[in-house]
């Protein structure tokens, strides 16, 4: 009798994703890129229980497929590429995985520090991109470019619980999560296990700054994907916009320092005039990106968009465009006073005159 050699199961099943994403102009018009036929509308993300509650984008994103990305190992990766109307392009590729931890700890570290995935795909984007010019809204000049990494294991070797895959695997996340494939320190592994959140006991999503686990199905996944790749374009966006308002900060100051005395006065109207008409410009754009997306009723959506936002950088940089614009704003009000001053200066030297005048006017017409 022949022995049939039979395949073992592989203890990890799953898919490796990476997120790419630009910032390419101040909006992107939905309605001219949406005229190809492959393109479609992305629906809601879907919740981790039947409820009536979910998340609803503002401007649902358009999304179309990509031809398969070969890396140089020959790993062939699938992808799609996704338009957000407030001016980002996000390009998802995906592989599938089978293997053990020590694979996925290696895969993830190589991925991670030795492939530079946007350069090799914003030659696509941008080639994607010109075929619908009129789409983009005052394009930027500087593409700046976020790369993030999502480790999603569907199936694992004994069906372990969330607990008990923290508990016995907590070493080997804490590595894919870092991209590490040295064993962190016992302090290192509980900073990054303490970044997890549950919704069952079977489920578990671990948030690093640059890349995630996940420990879930296939349908239960999509939600975390999908927060997770929106709070990276927040996170980009409001990097673009804290460039855009260091360059015109350094600009106003360039400006006060070259224009001094009582005229140089009057001409920060204009100067004044325009750093308004950006702040209202950079406020409204700020405003379309934050609110691009709304939680109803679901907390644990909300809860994870919140622990996602703060562990990629979110709110530092919404913070530093907000006192930026603050900044900003004082400085506007300042030339404004500046040029005010000018200003009731100049209509009093004029009134003087015009006594002046009248003066002379009148000591001339008088007879001697």
């Amino acid at each position: 009798m022949t022995d049939v050699a039979i395949n073992p199961i592989p203890p990890l099943q799953g898919f490796v994703l990476v997120l790419i994403q630009f910032a390419v102009s101040e909006e992107l018009r939905l309605d001219q890129l949406q005229q190809t036929d492959s393109a479609r509308t992305v629906q809601k993300p879907s919740m981790k229980h039947a409820a009536p509650a979910y998340v609803r984008y503002k401007r649902p994103p358009i999304v179309e497929p990509l031809d398969a990305l070969v890396l140089e190992t020959g790993e062939r990766l699938e992808g799609e590429i996704k338009y957000y109307d407030y001016g980002v392009v996000s390009v998802v590729y995906q592989l599938p995985f089978a293997g053990d931890w020590d694979a996925l700890v290696q895969l993830a570290s190589r991925w991670i520090w030795e492939i530079d995935f946007a350069t090799n795909v914003e030659p696509v984007v941008r080639q994607r991109l010109e075929r619908s010019p009129a789409a983009l809204v005052k394009p930027n000049a500087r593409w700046l470019s976020e790369d993030y990494f999502i480790f999603h294991v569907r199936e694992a070797d004994g069906a372990p619980s969330a607990a008990e895959m923290s508990r016995h695997r907590g070493d080997e996340i804490a590595q894919v999560v870092r991209g590490d494939r040295m064993k962190l320190s016992e302090g290192e592994r509980n900073e990054v296990l303490n970044s997890q959140i549950s919704y069952y006991a079977s489920d578990m999503t671990v948030i690093g700054w640059n890349a995630a686990f996940l420990y879930d199905s296939s349908l239960g996944a999509e939600t975390a994907i999908q927060l997770l790749e929106y709070a990276n374009s927040q996170l980009l966006e409001f990097r673009h916009y804290d460039e855009v308002l260091t360059a015109i900060l350094d600009s106003v100051y360039d400006t006060l320092d070259e224009r001094r005395g009582m005229l140089a006065r009057w001409r920060l109207a204009r100067s004044a005039t325009n750093l308004h008409t950006v702040l209202l410009d950079v406020a409204e754009l700020t405003e379309r990106a934050d609110n691009a997306i709304k939680f109803l009723s679901d907390m644990f959506a909300a809860r994870l968009y919140k622990l996602a936002a703060a562990k990629v950088g979110v709110p530092d940089y919404k913070d530093l465009v907000a006192q930026k614009l603050r900044t900003a704003e004082e400085l506007y009000d300042y030339m404004v006073d500046q040029f005010n001053q000018s200003r009731a200066f100049f209509l009093e030297v004029t009134v003087v005159l015009i006594l002046l005048i009248e003066l002379v006017y009148a000591f001339r017409g008088r007879p001697m």
